[in-house]
């Protein structure tokens, strides 16, 4: 079923609290990708979550906690060698995800053996929405056996978030016929794998299996790096904030391409850049609110 009602925003209470409006643990980032999980961890905040939780390896801390005072960032072992999350980081980032209403887990965080295991531990244990963009998916894409048992999908909601070669990487199909059939294969997948699909791409398609949405904001200008990182954390504060996921995930669509739409027109679509996005997605909200 193709959905065209109007994409749904949380309430936002006048007596509400930090604990009201969600708590978000977002995963991410690695050395010479700290940008990532900064730009995932400040779009989670700008989309409303009360407390934004950052759990980056610790050689990368001081650079995360330095771009945004307003999160608080978990610095967990690293690799020396590699920069990215030390195995040992697991039972940490199991911890951290103890009462927290969502988690996003993928922005620039490698694809090592402690990512692995991260991954591995989050998807088939946390019973929160997490969303799964970036090296996540390709981890998950590279497990064919965790990717084929749906164990992934079955501890508690899924959003994937992936463009059109990472989808490839996860389906096994070509990136052709992907984008020659990207309603009917996102939604098989979904059925299949009980999970939302975000396909990016102009007219990004979000599916939950049995209902869909094309979404109708954004423009080329957003085809930069970073954009994705953005999305992830709007959806991640959207979910922590009580939407459903399919909600969450076209809701979350819908603001940062409309927060796109509006920075392009003071800033051109060549000139965008994706730490543009955050702070035009108050704009937007206002755009969408315009009561």
């Amino acid at each position: 079923m193709l959905v065209t009602a109007p994409p749904v925003f949380p309430e936002r209470p006048s007596d509400g609290h930090k604990g009201t409006f969600g708590r978000v643990l977002v995963v991410a980032g690695s050395r010479g990708m700290s940008g990532a999980a900064c730009l995932a961890g400040v779009s989670a905040l700008r989309g409303g979550a009360g407390l934004v939780f950052l759990a980056i390896p610790s050689g990368i801390q001081d650079v995360v906690a330095s771009y945004e005072p307003s999160y608080l960032t978990l610095g967990l072992p690293h690799d020396c060698a590699t920069g990215q999350f030390d195995v040992s980081a697991v039972d940490e980032v199991l911890r951290a995800s103890v009462g927290k209403d969502a988690i996003a887990v993928g922005p620039g965080m490698g694809t090592g053996l402690g990512a692995t295991s991260i991954v591995h531990r989050l998807l088939t244990t946390a019973p929160q929405p997490v969303v799964v963009d970036a090296d996540a998916l390709n981890l998950l894409a590279s497990d064919q056996a965790l990717l084929d048992s749906g164990r992934w999908s079955a501890a508690g909601p899924r959003i994937i978030t992936p463009h059109p070669g990472e989808f490839s990487r996860v389906t096994k199909l070509s990136i052709g016929e992907i984008e020659a059939r990207r309603e009917e294969v996102a939604v098989e997948f979904a059925q299949r794998m009980k999970c939302v699909v975000l396909l990016k791409g102009p007219q990004t398609l979000v599916t939950d299996g049995s209902q869909s949405v094309i979404n109708t904001t954004g423009n080329s200008g957003m085809a930069t790096g970073g954009s994705g990182d953005v999305l992830t954390g709007v959806i991640a504060a959207l979910l922590a904030q009580g939407l459903p996921p399919f909600e969450a995930a076209r809701t979350g669509a819908f603001w940062h391409g409309l927060a796109g739409d509006l920075a392009a027109k003071e800033l051109s679509q060549p000139s965008l850049i994706a730490s543009d996005l955050p702070r035009y997605l108050g704009r937007a909200w206002l755009a969408a609110h315009p009561s």
